[in-house]
């Protein structure tokens, strides 16, 4: 299903170079949608294709053999939509707001059992008994479905013909509704607990593209969470797994089609 959306939008991308074409050709060059910028307040909606993955920062002691990093991620490719309100500031500025529902499915791979050098304690962790892991143990699936609430600063450059290039930059909040943060069991019971609550940031760039009926807008934005998501395993579990990761992070690319 994910590859199939992807395909779409890379079919949809290509026709977009085909109507760009059309827009700069010089029998085309009467201006469209003359007015639609002027409007104060306008709406719209989007589809989107993503490509998550997680930023780790290691625990030194749980978390790195040696130079070996124990604990890796891998990125997955997904899809998501949501709605666009635009508030008009001045010619070359907008104020956007833009809910949307992403979907996504990481994997975390913990290559942690050299942690058994440790079960007589530290500092930092009581003494434990060593588990034999299994790929069960090692690996962790997560899905997330994050609601993602994005306010963006547009700063855009004059028309030229049908087309108007533009770059946004601002802050997100994404609520995970998969984060598992209240559960009372952790990674001994396979359970991976994540934050909740989260901020962001995003940059985005992109060219607006101008029909007789509507304004087009394939774009390309970046989100980097701010705030640490690990939620930390009970006390009495080993640490094999949150104990070996300092900071986890969401870092998302996405290929945004806009409809206004």
């Amino acid at each position: 299903m994910n590859k199939f959306l992807l395909k779409a939008l890379v079919f949809a991308s290509v026709n977009i170079a085909v109507f760009a074409d059309a827009q700069f050709r010089t029998r085309n060059r009467m201006d469209k949608l003359e007015s639609f910028d002027q409007q104060k307040v306008s709406w719209g909606f989007y589809l989107n294709g993503n490509m998550m993955d997680y930023h780790i920062n290691l625990n030194p002691r749980y978390g790195m053999d040696g130079n070996r990093n124990l604990v890796t991620s891998k990125p997955s490719y997904s899809f998501g939509a949501g709605l666009i309100g635009k508030l008009r500031i001045n010619d070359n500025l907008d104020l956007r707001m833009e809910p949307g529902l992403q979907f996504g499915q990481r994997e975390v791979v913990f290559n942690t059992q050299s942690n058994d050098q440790y079960q007589n304690g530290t500092l930092t962790n009581p003494p434990f008994a060593p588990l034999g892991l299994s790929e069960k143990d090692t690996h962790r699936q997560i899905k997330s479905t994050l609601v993602d609430v994005p306010v963006l600063l547009e700063l855009h450059g004059d028309r030229w013909y049908n087309s108007r290039p533009y770059i946004a930059a601002g802050v997100n909040y994404i609520v995970n509704l998969q984060s598992n943060s209240d559960s009372t069991e952790d990674n001994l019971q396979q359970v991976f607990r994540s934050t909740t609550h989260n901020f962001a940031w995003s940059a985005e760039f992109g060219v607006q593209f101008y029909f007789n009926k509507f304004k087009l807008t394939p774009a390309v934005r970046g989100t980097f969470f701010m705030n640490n998501e690990m939620v930390a395993d009970n006390a009495s579990t080993p640490p094999y797994w949150s104990a070996a990761v300092s900071t986890l992070q969401t870092r998302a690319v996405m290929f945004v089609l806009k409809f206004e």
